[in-house]
């Protein structure tokens, strides 16, 4: 790991040392910020939404005297809820790439999931799902979603409810390398009954990136995933897997920015559908550019406009994206500016047309922002990130779009 992260701070230098220029005209006025449930020492944010149009954020906390507590809220009418306790452990993998996780499933029951360490000497962890089937006061045992049994990295996973109603999950798996540095990472996906029993395991992809953000979305035709591939000639571009009429097509590349890089950026797409409408949002810092960039697609992400660049010239990445029904979407990047790092959002109309970036927040740090997330329910965007100041933790706010 230590390695991917010495890349991902070259890529970070190479930004900054660009020459600033604004792709857009920065005019409109930051998305209004919101009291957060998250308490001193929180990170790690994750937002979804429920059937009923609820918002959970699930964020990680410090425990006493050791260890991390999973929690959650709920944003109502009054704000957010008083926080709850998923699960509370001293031997977890904590890393703000590869985040914990909370959904709601269509039943509304709820599922979460975490990371364990196996083996601290290999950086080896497994997945750890859990449901909650009364609102969050008790949950179930742990499950894993792998069956293995190898002592390797399980991590990155994107949960959604499957066609069958159960829980589906994808993950990166390293089973087949044999050691850190050598062999293949997989893109996996299996699901998890009501009853708590995993189905089959389905390779997806038997050579990924190393430790890049997966990322899914349920669509009226089935289901899509997106994540950062590895060529044999390390071209580390955006791939797409769907699932249509019972089963799994073969991967197909969904950018050609041609991003030649030997380890992983630590930087992975996202996706985001309503309806038919699909929106993918990535980075890549192809011959030393960066930039962030937006595919949109009308229908179920079979096919896809041409790439829409929505950062403001100097961008760090590590993104997110929201449909809207209107048919277009909001997404989210890190931008290092004058003012510093910062957390900004931009709407991209129907027609593809770009609008003004917002500033969430203006941060310091190297680190600042972690990895941002969003949500939507009915005209407002929720958006949670880490404000890595003397005292982390987790800020929220709120953007009413139309």
């Amino acid at each position: 790991m230590a390695k991917w992260v010495w890349i991902c701070v070259l890529i970070a230098g190479f930004a900054a040392m660009s020459v600033w220029s604004n792709v857009y005209v920065s005019q409109a006025p930051a998305a209004g910020e919101i009291n957060s449930p998250a308490g001193a020492g929180s990170g790690e944010p994750h937002l979804s939404v429920a059937p009923d149009g609820r918002v959970f954020l699930s964020w990680l906390e410090q425990a006493s005297p050791r260890g991390h507590v999973l929690r959650f809220s709920v944003r109502g009418k009054q704000g957010w809820s008083m926080a709850r306790t998923v699960a509370r452990g001293s031997n977890w993998f904590v890393n703000a790439a590869d985040f914990p996780s909370l959904i709601v499933m269509p039943d509304g029951s709820l599922a979460a999931h975490w990371l364990t360490m196996i083996s601290p000497e290999s950086e080896a962890y497994n997945i750890n799902i859990v449901f909650s089937r009364d609102g969050g006061a008790n949950w179930t045992k742990p499950i894993a979603p792998h069956r293995d049994g190898t002592k390797r990295q399980h991590g990155f996973v994107s949960m959604f409810p499957a066609p069958d109603g159960r829980l589906g999950a994808i993950w990166l798996d390293g089973r087949k390398m044999k050691d850190e540095e050598t062999g293949d990472m997989s893109l996996m996906y299996t699901t998890i009954g009501p009853d708590g029993r995993p189905g089959t395991e389905t390779t997806l992809d038997g050579r990924t990136c190393e430790c890049c953000q997966t990322s899914a979305t349920v669509t009226p035709d089935g289901l899509l995933a997106v994540y950062r591939d590895r060529s044999d000639k390390e071209i580390r571009d955006i791939s797409i897997v769907r699932y249509t009429n019972g089963r799994w097509l073969p991967p197909e590349p969904l950018t050609k920015d041609g991003w030649e890089i030997d380890g992983c950026p630590i930087n992975g797409p996202a996706i985001s559908s309503s309806g038919s409408s699909v929106a993918v949002a990535w980075f890549t810092a192809a011959d030393d550019k960066p930039r962030v960039s937006v595919l949109m697609s009308r229908d179920s992400g079979k096919t896809f406009a041409k790439p829409i660049r929505i950062d403001d010239g100097n961008p760090a990445g590590r993104v997110d994206v929201v449909s809207l029904p209107s048919g277009g979407a909001v997404a989210s990047w890190i931008e290092r500016s004058r003012q510093g790092v910062q957390v900004r959002l931009r709407q991209i109309g129907s027609s593809g047309t770009p609008g003004p970036s917002m500033t969430v927040s203006g941060t310091s740090g190297a680190t600042s922002g972690g990895f941002p997330r969003m949500a939507r329910s009915g005209n407002d965007v929720v958006i949670a990130w880490t404000d890595a100041g003397e005292k982390p933790r987790v800020r929220t706010a709120v953007l009413s779009v139309q």
